[in-house]
C-alpha cells in the first residue's frame, strides 16, 4: 500500500516547527497565550481523544513554529498513566522582547495576575533582562531583553553564508 500525503505545502529540510504541551483547560491557555505573549491562534482541532490548538506568530509565515496545546479527554490520554509535568522551574520557554520597559510591562501584568515567577532582573550578558511568568499549567515562560541570540545567529551564521 502506498502511503498518501495529506498536505501540498512543507519543508525543504528539517525544520524546528513546535513545541507540544498538554493543557487541563485549552481554552484557559489560548486566553494566557493570547493575553501575556505576540502569539495568535493559527487552528483548533478536535477528535475522539480531545481537543488541540495552535498559536503561532503570524509574521512568520515562511518559517512557522508553533505552540501546540493539547486537552486530552477523560480516559482518552494516548500516554497514560504517565504523569505530564510543567516545564520549569529553570527549563522554560524564551520570548525576546524589543526593550527593557516591555519587560518591566509583562512582569508588572504577571504579578497583578498572579502569574510572575522570577524577576524582573538583570542578569548576566548572554541571558540579559528577563522575567519568568508560569502560564495556567504551571509552565515557565522567560521574557528578555538584550540577550543577544539576534547579534549571534548575525555574527556567525550570517557571515558563513556571505559570498567571500
Amino acid at each position: 500500500m502506498a502511503s498518501q500525503t495529506n498536505h501540498s505545502v512543507g519543508p525543504k529540510r528539517a525544520t524546528w516547527t513546535h513545541l507540544a504541551l498538554r493543557v487541563k483547560d485549552i481554552d484557559a491557555t489560548i486566553a494566557w497565550y493570547e493575553r501575556f505573549t505576540h502569539l495568535k491562534l493559527l487552528t483548533r482541532t478536535q477528535d475522539d481523544d480531545g481537543m488541540g490548538a495552535w498559536l503561532g506568530d503570524d509574521s512568520k509565515t515562511s518559517s512557522p513554529f508553533m505552540l501546540v496545546v493539547s486537552q486530552f479527554y477523560e480516559g482518552h490520554d494516548p500516554f497514560a498513566p504517565a504523569t505530564h509535568h510543567p516545564i520549569g522551574p529553570f527549563a522554560h520557554m524564551g520570548i525576546e522582547m524589543p526593550s527593557r520597559e516591555d519587560i518591566d510591562n509583562i512582569a508588572a501584568r504577571g504579578k497583578a495576575e498572579g502569574c510572575l515567577a522570577l524577576g524582573p532582573m538583570q542578569m548576566p550578558k548572554h541571558v540579559g533582562y528577563i522575567c519568568f511568568l508560569k502560564d495556567p499549567d504551571g509552565n515557565t515562560i522567560e521574557f528578555s531583553f538584550d540577550q543577544g541570540i539576534y547579534e549571534k545567529v548575525s555574527e556567525v551564521w550570517d557571515a558563513e553564508k556571505e559570498p567571500a
